[in-house]
């Protein structure tokens, strides 16, 4: 049986085009494991054993992708232009803008903005309840955005009283139309963090920003942080070697 498992999972794996997305195909085993784990404990099954268990995951590369000032010029330019589809335009808007994730915009509501305070109150993200504060940018969008009557999310879908499910077909063809063919919708978030640590915030202030749970998330970022050290510390550097030399009046 344990061996058959093992098979079964084995299959999974290269099924659906999944050999060559390790990433999907862990995060699909990790789902499906979870699935067999709740119906132990609800009593849908009764076995004890979990199919997925001893399936070996796919190596994942970590792969850090920020955009550039060039790069957002170009987005924002695409998302000027794409007319047809402005549910999806407002939530990359947002995504680029506050730094949030996927489900977080989704699934924002009117009655979680609070335009006095300049932030949104969350009730439920992925680290459970947070506040996130956005900007003047990110506010003005919002308010752009029409208000609709039969759904209580500012994303609204085509569902009545839902919000857009789907932003993964608009955002590839956004991207596409960009040149930013290899940039996923969570390094829009990366890329907020990167900027807001060029600019001089730190880690702690960044894992804030970002609602992490664990500075040893925001501690990921860590390395963008020594490279504008080192930049600084050139700076400083030349300006002293300048004065040695008596260039520095």
């Amino acid at each position: 049986m344990a061996d058959g498992r093992y098979i079964e999972g084995r299959r999974l794996r290269i099924s659906r085009g999944y050999a060559t997305d390790p990433l999907s195909a862990n995060r699909t085993l990790g789902v499906l494991s979870k699935m067999f784990s709740l119906a132990d404990l609800w009593g849908i099954r009764t076995d004890g054993l979990n199919p997925c268990r001893g399936v070996q995951r796919y190596k994942e590369e970590k792969r850090e992708r920020y955009l550039t000032q060039e790069e957002y010029a170009r987005l924002g330019a695409t998302l000027d232009e794409t007319k047809d589809m402005p549910e999806a335009v407002w939530a990359i808007r947002l995504l680029v803008l506050t730094g949030c994730r996927l489900r977080e915009i989704q699934t924002l509501q009117w009655s979680h903005i609070f335009f006095d305070q300049s932030e949104l109150r969350l009730p439920d993200s992925k680290t459970g309840a947070k506040i996130v504060q956005i900007g003047q940018a990110a506010i003005n969008v919002i308010k752009s955005v029409p208000r609709l009557e039969d759904t209580p999310y500012v994303i609204a879908g085509r569902k009545k009283g839902g919000y857009l499910t789907d932003l993964q077909k608009p955002w590839r063809r956004i991207r596409k139309a960009a040149g930013l063919e290899d940039v996923r919708i969570h390094d829009l978030r990366h890329s907020f963090a990167s900027d807001a640590l060029e600019m001089g915030a730190d880690l702690t202030m960044i894992g804030r920003m970002l609602g992490h749970s664990d500075i040893k998330t925001t501690a990921r970022y860590a390395h963008l942080k020594r490279e504008n050290v080192r930049l600084s510390t050139n700076l400083v550097s030349e300006k002293i070697s300048a004065a040695l030399l008596g260039g520095g009046k």
